[in-house]
């Protein structure tokens, strides 16, 4: 039968210490003891060694760093097309919809808005009918309605 040998030798325990005094990571120290990390952890968590407050804020800090860099891009994203939507905030339409145009959806053609008046099944069911744009679904009208700027985005034109 084998003998095995014990995970925390006197030399693993001191090496432990030394690279925990030094402020390499656990799993710095694990890879170096030839323990997995959680082994160091918890063989820490027994001796009472527990870093100081300043290493722990440092490590948090330079582990926030690349995430802060990151969720910045998207920010600045959406600061552009802020920008470039604000310019352009005029209403297409600011009347009413014209409801002369209804039409059922066997009278849907390429170019006519597809906005639901009613309810499915219903007997008054049919959709708006109105000219679209070009590669829209919606008239000018409808489309204010179905695009509407988040609150986000209200606020900061506000």
């Amino acid at each position: 039968m084998p003998v095995l040998s014990p995970t925390w030798t006197n030399e693993r325990i001191e090496l432990l210490k030394q690279h925990f005094e030094a402020g390499l990571s656990c799993r710095e120290i694990a890879a170096d003891i030839g323990v997995s990390r959680n082994a160091v952890i918890g063989k820490l968590s027994r001796l009472n060694l527990t870093r100081s407050r300043a290493v722990e804020d440092r490590r948090l800090e330079r582990s926030l760093a690349p995430a802060r860099a990151q969720r910045a891009v998207p920010r600045l994203q959406y600061e552009m097309l802020a920008t470039i939507y604000a310019e352009t905030d005029t209403p297409a339409v600011a009347g009413p919809i014209d409801d002369a145009n209804r039409c059922t959806l066997l009278e849907l053609a390429e170019n006519r808005c597809r906005w639901p008046i009613s309810t499915p099944g219903a007997e008054d069911f049919c959709f708006c009918g109105n000219s679209a744009a070009d590669g829209q679904s919606y008239c000018a009208g409808h489309n204010r309605l179905a695009y509407r700027p988040n609150s986000r985005t209200r606020v900061m034109r506000g």
